[in-house]
């Protein structure tokens, strides 16, 4: 359906999702109406999820209840006898399936943040019936026929701009869903979505089980190197255990990421790096592989029913870069400057490790250990004397401030227990308007990594705004996984983290900041949508946030002049490494989906595809094939990791725009347009359209090699 698959579910959401619920399925109707996932929301700020009142064994009476109020509404947006009109067709359709889109919202809650056992048969259970609700909805023939009437008139003569727009992303969306098919390719195209669906979910549990089935626990003699605030984190990790007087390593990148940065114990960084890059690849019942090999043959069996070559072709035809070709141009303008990078890094690296007397050949396990290492003796730049500079509470003041000097927006948090939360590590604030003083919506932050939680950092919606829909306050969130610390002490994270902080919390700007008039309006181009939030992230190295809110968590003094210049200096550090994993998880992705799948062997496919990139044996894909949770657990980014990089040359150039600005990154003007033109329309504004308004041109490449500090290409 339109809505983006009903805001909330994250990469876990069912791309093409499809039908009514069995009768038998049901329970009795006055018990389903009563359930309070389905309930509209009440309290503060014209309401608010009942968190308070979730259980698991709601959940799926919940679902099975909203998809049949959703159908009966769609059923009759379908039926109407009289002639069909943008106003009597589609925007009946953008208010239909609140009810659904209600119990979504705690659904995709259970799936992301409050995982467990129970919750995970409930959605097996539910992932073939939301598939073929969506089927079912997708290649309604009636409901189709009214849609591409008012298509095919605004074609003759266009309607205002927010409902031109819309309808075109309506009958785009059926027509690459299958409405156009005749009725046997339907019934085809609807059960391999109902089979893909299945396979999304069984790939995105498998990944969730090894992460919290793979803990190594850690005894005192094994801490070496490790900080004192990761070995209270351990400590408290594994007394949550019950594992009390050890330390545990969990299988998430927050925790695996330090510990092989600092650990100097070898053998047990290749044991933790080897858990974490085999997560739904140890031949076990969790093993993934097999998933993926069915995943592309059902993908490329869909699209050639629709008349294409390929996934990728049908996938991209929307985005920015419109063909797999561009999007693997683009990546292959960066491919050899990033591997002439990486054996830089290398041989420095390899440099130190035999000056020490290590006698060892770099490994992917001792990468980050002696690229920090590197860090020092070249730019006397400590990773963990940064961190002390960079405390969770003050930073989450640094987006406040940022949001504030940008957009206007003050944050103040609501009295605890005032709105319901799903868990108590969660804090909201209010947002509002600091001139008018008008209330925008609601922040949530669930910060912490704990048992049944995804691993990673995202932000999603629980309600957005439209003028349909009443102007509703919006309802926003970020997620992450920093480390509990132990009782009493700060949480302390890594510039990357705090960099990742920023970027997620510019997605919810993006939600809160929305002006559109209709649901499907908040919806977003894959390669575009990760820019706005990928330029946020540079404000937290403006002067402005260092000078007020980087300050040392003990004595509270501001980082000195001195370091910021080292990090400064540091900026173009490891960019080999960094650029080298993401591209070869990118260049996979779409080598996955441009492939004849009958060829491909997924363990086989990735050893030879690295090959012939003559990848470095020092560095793995940031995300293996059987734990590529972008690509397999849903549809969202697949033929779509690469946008990380489209987006970044509109961030690298629009950052630009601000450094050249006579306030600079503060500059009011530019301030204006940014929200103005890059985060208030969504996509009410074709994407490359909206850019050009905000620079006054289509963006370069010639930036984001500077950034990265590599060579500028002479043929742009």
């Amino acid at each position: 359906m339109n809505r983006q698959i009903r805001k909330g579910l994250g990469i876990f959401v069912l791309a093409s999702v499809l039908s009514c619920a069995n009768s038998e399925e049901s329970t009795n109707e006055n018990d389903t109406m009563n359930n309070p996932l389905l309930a509209e929301w009440t309290g503060p700020y014209e309401g608010v999820p009942a968190f308070d009142k979730m259980q698991v064994e709601l959940v799926k009476p919940a679902i099975l209840k909203g998809m049949e109020l959703h159908l009966a509404e769609i059923e009759k947006i379908a039926n109407n006898p009289e002639k069909p009109t943008f106003e009597n067709t589609i925007v009946p359709m953008e208010l239909a399936g609140k009810e659904l889109d209600r119990a979504f919202v705690y659904y995709g809650i259970y799936s992301s943040n409050v995982s467990s056992p129970e919750f995970r048969e409930v959605q097996k259970e539910l992932a073939p019936e939301i598939s073929a609700h969506y089927s079912r909805i997708n290649q309604n023939t009636a409901l189709f026929e009214r849609i591409k009437s008012v298509y095919e008139k605004s074609q003759k003569d266009s309607l205002a701009a927010a409902e031109q727009r819309t309808i075109e992303l309506i009958y785009e969306d059926f027509a690459m869903s299958g409405a156009n098919l005749n009725e046997e390719d339907k019934k085809r195209y609807a059960a391999i979505n109902k089979e893909l669906s299945e396979l999304y979910t069984q790939f995105s549990n498998n990944v969730l089980a090894d992460e919290e089935n793979y803990v190594i626990y850690l005894e005192e003699d094994q801490l070496g190197g490790l900080p004192e605030s990761y070995v209270k984190s351990a400590a408290k990790a594994a007394a949550d255990r019950g594992k009390e007087g050890k330390y545990a390593v969990t299988n998430t990148r927050s925790s695996m990421d330090p510990f092989l940065t600092y650990s100097t114990e070898r053998d047990l960084r290749e044991k933790v790096w080897t858990n974490y890059y085999s997560r739904g690849d140890n031949n076990d019942e969790y093993d993934n592989k097999e998933i993926i090999s069915e995943i592309l043959k059902l993908r490329d069996e869909r699209v050639e029913l629709l008349g294409y070559d390929n996934y990728a072709q049908w996938r991209l035809q929307n985005r920015m870069a419109k063909n797999p070709e561009n999007a693997m141009d683009l990546m292959m303008k960066m491919w050899p400057a990033a591997l002439a990078r990486v054996e830089e890094e290398v041989e420095d690296m390899q440099k130190i490790a035999d000056a020490e007397g290590a006698n060892i050949t770099i490994k992917p396990w001792d990468y980050r250990f002696y690229a920090e290492k590197v860090r020092k003796e070249k730019y006397d730049l400590d990773s963990e004397e940064v961190k002390q500079y960079l405390e969770l509470g003050n930073l989450t003041q640094a987006l406040f401030f940022t949001a504030g000097e940008l957009f206007n927006f003050d944050f103040s948090p609501v009295e605890e227990g005032s709105v319901p939360v799903f868990h108590e590590d969660v804090k909201v604030w209010e947002v509002t308007d600091k001139d008018s003083g008008e209330i925008v919506g609601l922040w949530y932050l669930d910060p912490y990594a704990r048992q049944g939680k995804r691993s990673g950092a995202w932000a999603t919606t629980y309600r957005s705004f439209t003028e349909l829909e009443g102007e509703k306050l919006v309802l926003a969130s970020n997620n992450s996984n920093f480390i509990e610390p132990a009782p009493g002490e700060p949480v302390l994270v890594s510039w990357d983290d705090a960099e990742t902080f920023f970027h997620e919390f510019g997605h919810a700007l993006h939600f809160l900041s929305s002006n559109v008039k209709y649901p499907t309006l908040n919806g977003g181009v894959r390669d575009y949508t990760e820019f706005q939030s990928q330029l946020l992230e540079r404000w937290l190295s403006t002067d402005k946030v260092i000078n007020q809110f980087l300050r040392h968590h003990e004595t509270d003094e501001v980082i000195p002049d001195e370091l910021v210049k080292k990090i400064k200096k540091a900026s173009t550090f490891n960019q080999g490494f960094a650029t080298t994993e993401f591209l070869a998880s990118a260049i996979m992705d779409m080598k996955y989906h441009t492939t004849d799948p009958e060829d491909i062997d997924p363990e086989q496919f990735e050893k030879e595809t690295l090959e012939e990139l003559n990848m470095p044996e020092e560095i793995v894909m940031r995300h293996r094939s059987p734990h590529f949770g972008h690509v397999f657990s849903g549809e969202g980014y697949a033929t779509g990791y690469y946008g990380y990089l489209w987006a970044d040359v509109l961030t690298s150039d629009a950052a630009e725009a601000f450094a050249d600005a006579p306030g600079g990154f503060y500059d009011k003007e530019l301030a204006h347009k940014l929200v103005k033109y890059l985060f208030a329309p969504r996509n009410a504004m074709d994407p490359a359209e909206a850019y050009r308004k905000f620079r006054g041109r289509d963006a370069e490449i010639d930036a984001l090699m500077r950034d990265r500090g590599f060579p500028v290409p002479d043929n742009n």
